[in-house]
């Protein structure tokens, strides 16, 4: 049994890849902002998934304990959360780029920095991207700040395969093309993406499990269109 830490558990591609992990066997610490849909969850089929209410853009003082008071070690890590805003570049406000650097990437470097001690070895972290953060991807008019949050977290991705190679820590990317989230719904209504978070996660539980194996520091494209 394996122990895994997943942020922006409770809808989504979170909720489904924490299922598909709860089915497996393994132990999940899910965390979000809105825990009523995990615990749900945990009380109707799955014990061992544990709802940990966490608002990962303003992380309290005891954050570490409240994780790590589940599991002593944890094997891998999926930093999904992440929030996007459909605005012109003209009228975003620096609040609003902050506010998306918080989630997208400032909160991932906490999460790595503060977990780093109860990592085994090996441990897979795998960082959500997004094909708008892709270099030479098409890009979309309204997501400036979203698109470029994502580029900045591949490139962390790869700094931290070079910080942490020794350490039997890998670290890889997954940019992921449009997929039919509630994310997704809430910034483009009128869009429906040609994939689904359950196709999604099936993939993505694959390659926690198993992508470090083949590579690390690697940024991978998973989309039906081609950059």
């Amino acid at each position: 049994m394996k122990t895994i830490v997943i942020t922006g558990a409770s809808r989504g591609i979170g909720r489904e890849v924490c299922i598909k992990f709860a089915e497996q066997g393994h132990k999940v610490l899910a965390i979000s902002r809105n825990t009523e849909p995990l615990i749900k969850l945990q009380t109707t089929s799955y014990y061992n998934l544990v709802p940990i209410e966490l608002d990962i853009s303003n992380l309290p003082q005891n954050w570490i304990h409240k994780i790590t008071e589940h599991a002593p070690k944890i094997d891998f890590l999926l930093n999904n959360a992440a929030v996007l805003i459909n605005k012109p570049f003209v009228e975003t406000t620096l609040q609003d780029w902050k506010h998306i650097f918080q989630v997208n990437l400032f909160s991932v470097v906490q999460l790595i920095q503060g977990l780093l001690p109860y990592f085994s070895k090996p441990t897979h972290i795998v960082n959500i991207s997004s094909m708008g953060g892709f270099q030479g991807s098409a890009k979309f008019k309204g997501l400036s700040a979203y698109s470029a949050s994502k580029a900045a977290i591949a490139n962390l991705t790869e700094c931290l395969a070079e910080e942490f190679k020794y350490d039997r820590i890998y670290c890889n990317a997954l940019a992921l093309g449009a997929v039919q989230t509630e994310m997704l719904q809430e910034a483009f209504p009128d869009y429906t993406a040609p994939v689904n978070p359950v196709t999604m996660a099936d993939f993505i539980v694959n390659f926690i499990q198993h992508g470090f194996e083949v590579m690390n520091g690697k940024i991978i494209p998973v989309s039906i269109s081609t950059p």
